[in-house]
């Protein structure tokens, strides 16, 4: 199976900057992105580089983003989420557009012992199973990060004939915020953790890629990944299914015009690690006639 190796490792990151809504620096417009944790690197980092509005950021699990829009708790001008069906099962907005795709790894730490008995590990689970790995992931029920978890776990357990294979894995104690999921890499606290393939490439940890038929970023499998579910707080069912990228614009202002074009084009995620697809930006439901791709 292929792996990564490591180059250096980079600064975790903070959290995210709180958005308000006004004026930038020297009187220049801002505006207000509200992004997956996943996205928060390339859009405070490169986004802001390819457009002349000042962006502020702030990053949250796309679950509860997607909620604290839809309880009028924040209102940003652009929202992008890590699974694009939370802005019909949480936001229950009109249309958005997808931008990118990404894929589920398992990145482990090369400082610690146990982070490096996964490098040659085969399968890639069994240490996993020793109370000696420490293993981060994040809370399903506030982002996709962490119910993606549950899929690759319930993929796997099929795949390698190994039913009790998520019941062996998880425990209570393993959940962190998304934004500070890998920061735990640099304290010591995890030797191991499940992202995504561009949280562990923009931070240059080393991974163990998954078989296609697990890792959730290949549309061939698309039947067997839609043979899993996780159930939302608010009693949503969400369904397996290749990893997928959205964003909205929720206002027709230039300044949010301009910025969302940048979104779409999707150069700004490139160099991050995540896949970019000739389909993308695909634009799904009552697309304003104001935004094209």
């Amino acid at each position: 199976m292929a792996r990564q190796t490591r180059r250096a490792v980079l600064a975790a990151l903070g959290s995210g900057i709180a958005a308000t809504a006004g004026c930038g620096a020297f009187g220049q417009e801002r505006v207000d992105v509200l992004v997956a944790g996943s996205l928060q690197k390339a859009a405070s980092e490169t986004l802001q580089t390819q457009t002349d509005v000042e962006i502020a950021v702030e990053a949250r699990g796309s679950v509860q983003a997607a909620r604290l829009v839809a309880d009028g708790k924040r209102d940003p001008a652009i929202v992008a989420l890590a699974d694009p069906t939370l802005f019909n099962r949480v936001m229950d907005t009109a249309w958005h557009a997808v931008i990118a795709s990404n894929e589920m790894v398992l990145a482990y730490n090369p400082e610690t012992s146990a982070g490096t008995r996964i490098t040659d590990a085969e399968p890639w689970y069994v240490p996993l199973r020793r109370d000696s790995v420490s293993l981060g992931r994040t809370d399903p029920a506030l982002d996709p990060l962490g119910y993606r978890t549950l899929f690759v776990l319930a993929l796997a357990a099929d795949y390698y004939d190994e039913p009790g294979l998520p019941d062996a894995i998880l425990s209570p104690d393993q959940t962190y915020p998304e934004t500070q999921l890998l920061a735990q890499f640099e304290t010591g606290a995890v030797d191991a953790a499940f992202v995504y393939r561009s949280m562990a490439v923009e931070r240059d940890y080393p991974f163990r890629e998954f078989p296609p038929e697990i890792h959730l970023g290949d549309p061939a499998y698309a039947e067997q990944y839609q043979t899993t579910s996780y159930e939302l707080p608010n009693g949503s069912a969400i369904t397996g299914s290749p990893i997928e990228y959205g964003a909205i614009r929720r206002n027709t202002q230039e300044a949010t015009r301009t910025a969302f074009e940048a979104v779409l084009s999707g150069d700004w995620l490139a160099s991050h690690g995540f896949t970019l697809r000739q389909a993308y930006p695909r634009l799904v439901g009552d697309v304003p006639n104001t935004v094209t791709r």
